[in-house]
């Protein structure tokens, strides 16, 4: 199988007049909540810091967006940008899981990027417009792709988090400490095809009858990005089910196999809507489209593919 793109791609743009977001828009999280689909997006200007944008729609193709940023560089820790934003709701409470870049290492290790740290951060808010920084889930490696599950698995708190190439999970009592015992690899690249290289989690792992259903990103070694399936067990997702062998989405578009960095896609958002998937991703890291399959189909796809 393979995702359908939406006919409107790509959904939202760079913004010519907008200092903040006039370069680029990309990578969203996306969360359905009260009948409104809420996109929190990674958008770039002038000075290439990457800032995080928000944007409301009714049918989740077209968009109202804040003129202002709703997250930006506060301190050393995010001075280059927050980065990727995943969207979830907890008994109740919003969080947003972002990657911080910044001019100031923020660990004991030696910085991934020469100059620069990263931290994989959590925020939470109860309206989804002002938010509080919470702290990251480790710090001194380079470590992204975070996102929490959408409810507590024996009590605890679980994320999915990326330790280069490897998706692992991490536990925590309270979304503040995150010890290092309670982190596990889930599962790492394949010796061959098109998740050779790297993988990373995408958006909120969809609880289904059958398991966690998790799409993720991955790359060759030819840099080109795809997507695909794998299903988690509901009360250890450390056990995988299945994983399928064949990819589900990869770059076909001008704009996906071009952009500001070619043949990307990424997506942070996968909410399930009226028996829809909707997949928001950023194309080239430029703009933000959007794929769609039925929920039934995918998770079949996901069992046998």
């Amino acid at each position: 199988m393979e995702l359908t793109r939406h006919p409107d791609n790509p959904i939202l743009l760079p913004e010519p007049a907008s200092p903040w977001e006039c370069t680029n828009v990309f990578n969203p999280g996306v969360l359905y909540h009260n009948g409104l689909f809420h996109m929190f997006y990674r958008a770039q200007g002038l000075d290439w810091v990457s800032r995080l944008g928000y944007a409301v729609s009714a049918d989740g193709v077209h968009w109202n967006r804040m003129r202002e940023p709703i997250l930006e560089p506060v301190d050393g820790s995010d001075s280059r940008g927050l980065e990727d934003p995943r969207l979830v709701e907890i008994e109740g409470i919003f969080y947003m899981t972002y990657t911080a870049y910044g001019s100031e290492f923020q660990g004991s290790g030696t910085p991934t990027h020469s100059g620069g740290g990263i931290l994989p951060m959590i925020a939470r808010s109860r309206n989804l417009i002002t938010w509080e920084r919470m702290g990251p889930i480790v710090r001194g490696e380079d470590n992204k792709d975070h996102i929490l599950f959408p409810r507590r698995i024996g009590g605890r708190y679980v994320a999915l988090h990326r330790r280069w190439p490897t998706i692992g999970l991490a536990y925590s009592d309270d979304l503040l400490t995150w010890p290092e015992e309670d982190m596990v690899p889930i599962f790492g690249p394949r010796a061959s095809g098109w998740d050779s290289k790297s993988v990373g989690s995408n958006g909120v792992p969809i609880e289904t009858d059958e398991g966690w259903l998790l799409l993720y990103h991955a790359y060759d070694d030819d840099h080109i990005y795809r997507f695909g399936t794998c299903l988690l067990d509901l009360q250890d997702p450390s056990r995988i089910i299945h994983r399928a062998a064949a990819s589900i989405f990869e770059p076909r578009e001008l704009w996906e196999l071009k952009g500001d960095v070619p043949n990307v896609v990424f997506s942070g958002a996968n909410p399930v809507v009226d028996g829809t998937v909707y997949v928001y991703y950023g194309g080239g890291d430029h703009v933000i489209g959007l794929a769609t399959c039925s929920l039934d189909e995918l998770l079949a796809f996901a069992r046998s593919g």
